[in-house]
């Protein structure tokens, strides 16, 4: 658990005070990868809030305001922040519980409902994000070029780690050529909110009716871009397996709330982008480890890297796979073991 300095629990305090909360009983709930701290807010009617605590409020805070409104408005269920200062990084939010989709997966959960809501939501999503929408949000646009650079972090925080060299610029080239090549069509189809981290760790199960039963956190990131992003990411989870058959039932889940799709061209879009993103988490999580000592994600390298070769096995994704097999012998690959340090 993070300390806070004595300087910031100064702020919270008076932050705290001025929301009229002084006397509420104060919880720290266990954090992300991130630098967000948060607090379980305990009144003396028993209700319960959420402190946000964040180092970085416009990168964080302001766009969690703004998205979350644009959510709210399409009927999708987002913490209502309730009183917030933004200038210091600090808000109070709705305290949707401990329920999240993950712990209720871990708890012997039926899998099916969880994933059916999920998927329901991105419809809803798909469908309802109003029009100029990400323009007045000046959201990121993830395109092709922004993808592109994403993956690069595979080649600074994965490879020289593997290797125990860096590549040459002309094998760096032939990488960016390589994904340029797949990003192109997979970028191509039309786009809508890309929530980025739209995964079961972040779904919370509430007591509502129909999808509002489904609530969303953590898309402060959220970006514009291709749709087939956040289901990849949802079904192609970094720290569980999903079962194949119910992955493939989420898909046609999709593809038929949407007739109008293109459903081949949607798949392979999916396979380009899941390999992207199972490209970037090898890179994070190795770089989590080797920069904060930060281990613990190592246990999930295997897994995401059995998702990223069986992407690279399909046929769209066929000039990134020649890279890797030219590059990346199979010792480099899930075999490779991340030393203590550099």
């Amino acid at each position: 658990m993070a300390v806070v300095s004595s300087a910031r629990e100064a702020e919270i305090t008076a932050f705290l005070a001025a929301s009229g909360l002084a006397g509420a009983a104060r919880e720290p709930l266990a954090g992300d990868a991130s630098a967000r701290r948060y607090e379980r807010l305990r009144k003396a009617d028993g209700s319960t809030l959420i402190l946000v605590d964040t180092p970085a409020p416009a990168d964080d805070l302001v766009p969690f305001i703004a998205i979350g409104a644009e959510l709210a408005a399409i009927g999708l269920s987002v913490p209502a922040v309730l009183a917030s200062d933004v200038e210091r990084g600090l808000a109070i939010q709705d305290d949707f519980g401990s329920e999240t989709f993950s712990r209720l997966l871990a708890g012997g959960a039926d899998p099916w409902p969880l994933y059916g809501m999920a998927t329901d939501a991105l419809i809803v999503l798909h469908r309802g994000w109003p029009e100029g929408a990400a323009q007045r949000l000046a959201l990121p646009v993830y395109d092709p070029a922004l993808f592109l650079e994403q993956t690069r972090l595979f080649l600074d925080a994965y490879v020289p780690a593997a290797l125990g060299r860096p590549l040459s610029e002309q094998d760096r080239s032939a990488f960016d050529t390589a994904w340029r090549t797949v990003l192109e069509p997979a970028c191509a189809g039309p786009p809508s909110l890309l929530l980025r981290d739209y995964h079961v760790d972040n779904l919370m199960r509430l007591p509502r009716p129909g999808v509002k039963a489904a609530g969303l956190i953590d898309f402060q990131s959220a970006g514009w871009g291709p749709r087939a992003y956040d289901l990849v990411s949802l079904l192609e989870d970094a720290r569980r397996d999903v079962a194949p058959d119910l992955a493939e039932a989420m898909v046609a889940r999709y593809l038929a709330a949407f007739p109008e799709t293109d459903a081949a061209a949607f798949r392979r879009a999916m396979a380009v982008l899941g390999a992207v993103r199972h490209a970037r988490i090898v890179a994070i999580f190795v770089r989590l480890a080797l920069g904060q000592g930060r281990r613990s994600y190592l246990v999930h390298l295997p897994r995401v890297w059995r998702l990223l070769e069986a992407q690279l096995a399909k046929p769209e994704l066929a000039p990134v796979a020649g890279w890797f097999d030219r590059h990346l012998p199979s010792d480099a690959r899930a075999a490779f073991v991340v030393p203590e340090t550099l």
